[in-house]
């Protein structure tokens, strides 16, 4: 048995505080796997490093690992990256323990050997930490060498994951500050969104757990630390085929009360499916349409046209669920007039919420990487210097950003630039709201009289 201390590196806020999954299945498979963990979170310490060192010289740890989550905040407007951080992280662990420093994580993934490098950890996960991790502390204590980076040799299956091993303070820290925690129900997307890195981390299919073993762990959280609101972080929760509803009919079943939340791809989902959604407990979901005209659909890759998104919403509000459309203007194939029929289009999303960015992060091993360093926007080497962004060079992106603003303006239910969403954000929270906060923003229309009323 080992002493193995996980810690989260995560700081960002946006869109809400967001508990460390990735790092609670990682503390699951290393506990079946006979060691002592214990979980530290740099956000819920409020970014005090005398806590990690008081951890550190507490717990006595043999094995330190390091969670990154993201590479940057999505805002090109007010670009943040976090391997800085990372990386002074590294030098506190490093002074206080002679313990090996491994790094893994999604955005750590996306550029291994870059941010290994500029860490200066021992060693690096790439992809599916779960295996390679316990496969390392197990060589490394027997004093056998290990790679500086690990890939794990195949991809789970679903009954192979993980239920999360979820820490009492970190779940009283997030519910605290967004009223939940997270789960998954599979893994990985089959869909072609150029910018997107989930296939390449994930796989590009569908991997599924067993709607059980997700019930067991709603039921786990709750009775355990009275949690009953969730998000499910699937790249998408509404797969092809039909596993995200067999959850849905196995929460029903065993008559679990939890109110949950999730990414929606708008194509395909209709009224009946969003009914049995909300018996089991759906209240609000976050829709991927990332564009708003056909035209940038296609440059994105998305498979879908704006009028199925537009179907999926009137769906939402015959069903009364509150949606929200993240749309990214100024990617592939964009120009003055698919701005000005984007703005036109969005009109059309009624009782919705509508959140826009400028240009789209271009992330390591996508198509739109490849984009990117043809059109000479980037160089063929990845970069840690700063988050890059892509903008189309059909467009000004001032003035299309002018445009964007002038749209939104004065709307609530309509957010740009970015940083405004995070503002009204941070006022609810201070007088004391929590959860996803933007579903309070939809007021539906009023409904019908019932005869006799």
């Amino acid at each position: 048995m080992k002493r193995v201390l996980l810690v989260s590196t995560n700081i960002t806020r946006e869109p809400y505080p967001v508990y460390p999954l990735g790092l609670a299945v990682i503390a699951a498979a290393l506990v079946a796997d006979g060691h002592a963990v214990e979980q530290f979170d740099f956000l819920a310490s409020g970014e005090d490093e005398s806590l990690l060192r008081e951890k550190i010289s507490a717990f006595a740890p043999d094995f330190v690992g390091l969670s990154m989550r993201n590479l940057d905040n999505c805002d090109s407007l007010k670009a943040v990256g976090y391997q800085a951080i990372v990386k002074r992280l590294v030098g506190v662990v490093r002074e206080c323990t002679a313990a090996p420093v491994i790094v893994g994580g999604p955005a750590f993934s996306i550029m291994p050997e870059r941010i290994l490098a500029f860490t200066g950890a021992d060693h690096g996960i790439v992809g599916e930490g779960e295996r390679p991790v316990c496969d390392l502390i197990r060589d490394l204590s027997e004093g056998k060498e290990a790679p500086a980076l690990l890939w794990g040799d195949r991809l789970l299956a679903g009954d192979e994951m993980a239920s999360p091993l979820f820490s009492r303070p970190l779940v009283d820290f997030y519910v605290g500050q967004s009223g939940m925690i997270n789960l998954q129900t599979k893994r990985g997307c089959p869909h072609g969104c150029v910018y997107c890195s989930y296939p390449s981390l994930e796989g590009n299919r569908w991997r599924c757990r067993e709607p059980g073993a997700v019930a067991d762990d709603l039921e786990r959280a709750r009775a355990d630390f009275g949690v009953d609101h969730f998000f499910f972080t699937d790249s998408v929760f509404n797969d092809d085929g039909g596993h995200f509803l067999l959850v849905a009919e196995e929460i029903l079943r065993r008559g679990i009360s939890v109110r949950w939340s999730c990414y929606i791809r708008p194509q395909g989902i209709r009224r009946e499916q969003l009914s049995l959604l909300k018996r089991a407990g759906l209240y609000a979901a976050e829709l991927g349409t990332d564009a708003a005209c056909d035209a940038t659909l296609r440059g994105q890759g998305k498979g879908f046209t704006f009028a199925e998104a537009l179907d999926a919403n009137r769906a939402f509000v015959a069903e009364r669920i509150p949606c929200a459309h993240f749309v990214m203007f100024g990617g592939p194939g964009e120009t003055d007039d698919t701005v000005n029929e984007g703005l036109a289009n969005l009109e059309q999303l009624e009782h919705t919420v509508v959140f826009a960015f400028s240009g789209i992060s271009i992330l390591p091993g996508t198509a739109l990487f490849t984009r990117a360093v043809r059109e000479g926007f980037i160089t063929g080497e990845a970069s840690l210097d700063s988050p890059k962004y892509y903008l189309s060079p059909g467009i000004d992106a001032d003035a299309m950003n002018a445009r964007i603003k002038a749209s939104f303006g004065g709307r609530r239910h309509r957010v740009f630039p970015p940083s405004e969403g995070q503002l009204k954000r941070d006022v609810m929270h201070r007088f004391g709201y929590k959860g996803l906060l933007w579903d309070t923003l939809i007021q539906f229309p009023k409904e019908p009289a019932q005869a006799g009323e």
